[in-house]
């Protein structure tokens, strides 16, 4: 047989026929494989083949050779990743509101292109990605990029922070003043991305949602705050920071005040019904109703408000009861 004119890159052909193509259950025999690559314009005979996947073995690829007459044949027996863990890549991409639905899916595409065609379908579930809460900012990436530029160069950094309106627009807040920090960690929590940083305005260690963070610039100053960080717990500031709430699901309306809106807009998604009252923000939304989402309005120190239904209303009534009467009785 003729040589074709990718004859040189046959081997890189092979590995990526058999690594999509093939799997246990789908081996692929001799005849198969030299017409897989003639679609490549490469020409290839019997014994080239069996010479090229013995050496395409000795260099570490687990190709197996099954010599079954009725399925014999050639198959990627392992991968770099097995299927469970990609799927729990996929799901924690899916997971994660910092990722807009066009960065999950060219993440997933490629993720895709990492099994072979037959566990292709097990990893395409758009329709997950389509229906989650995600975030709408496409530079996360860059954003995410320069924090680390900064920690890792000791910097400070500049930028504007973002927040919900009562129209669904996200705005600078503080009529678009610059927030300046010094980054010492990324950190992921309730689905989504915070930097943990010092603020030297305040003395304070602050966090701040990763994916409302806009323009960001790094500065030539040195980063405040390496004290506070020494022994420095992430993951007990975040469980300590943030909550998590779940229980049955129930329609439900809040009311806000129209300065606030941001909260229901950043815990629900902008999805939520937002009507106008009196001054204030009325919405509805579906929650899940248990003592857990009762402790998160508690949280807020009454900027949330039950409105209806009754029975949700007297539900949270008799919660912060129990608590009350719990502490004064205490000892």
């Amino acid at each position: 047989m003729a040589k074709g004119i990718n004859q040189k890159l046959k081997l890189l052909y092979i590995v990526k026929i058999l690594e999509k193509k093939t799997d246990e259950d789908h081996p692929m025999s001799t005849k198969q494989l030299i017409d897989e690559l003639a679609k490549y314009e490469i020409g290839a005979e019997r014994k080239s083949i069996y010479d090229d996947i013995a050496q395409l073995i000795e260099f570490g690829y687990d190709i197996v050779a099954n010599k079954s007459k009725k399925d014999g044949g050639y198959y990627m027996a392992s991968r770099h990743f097995e299927l469970s863990e990609l799927k729990l890549l996929v799901d924690s991409i899916q997971a994660s509101k910092f990722i807009t639905v066009k960065k999950s899916r060219e993440l997933i595409a490629k993720i895709e292109d990492m099994v072979s065609e037959f566990d292709e379908a097990q990893l395409k579930r758009d329709i997950f990605v389509q229906n989650r809460v995600k975030t709408d900012n496409e530079s996360i990436y860059y954003v995410v990029n320069d924090i680390y530029s900064a920690m890792q160069n000791n910097k400070q950094i500049s930028f504007k922070y973002l927040e919900w309106t009562p129209q669904k627009v996200k705005i600078a807040r503080h009529d678009g003043q610059l927030y300046i920090v010094s980054p010492f960690a990324l950190t992921f929590k309730d689905e989504n991305y915070y930097m943990i940083a010092y603020d030297s305005k305040s003395q304070k260690i602050k966090h701040y949602r990763v994916d409302k963070i806009k323009d960001v610039s790094l500065l030539n100053e040195s980063r405040c705050g390496n004290d506070l960080f020494e022994k420095f717990d992430v993951a007990s500031y975040a469980n300590r920071s943030f909550g998590m709430y779940g229980g049955e699901v129930k329609t439900i309306v809040l009311r806000v005040p129209k300065e606030s809106i941001g909260i229901l807009i950043d815990r629900f998604g902008p999805d939520i019904n937002i009507r106008e009252d009196n001054g204030d923000c009325l919405v509805r939304t579906a929650v899940a109703v248990s003592n857990q989402f009762f402790g998160w309005i508690t949280s807020l120190g009454g900027a949330v408000l039950i409105d209806s239904p009754q029975d949700v209303r007297d539900s949270y009534s008799t919660f912060l009861e129990t608590i009350m009467n719990k502490q004064k009785n205490y000892r």
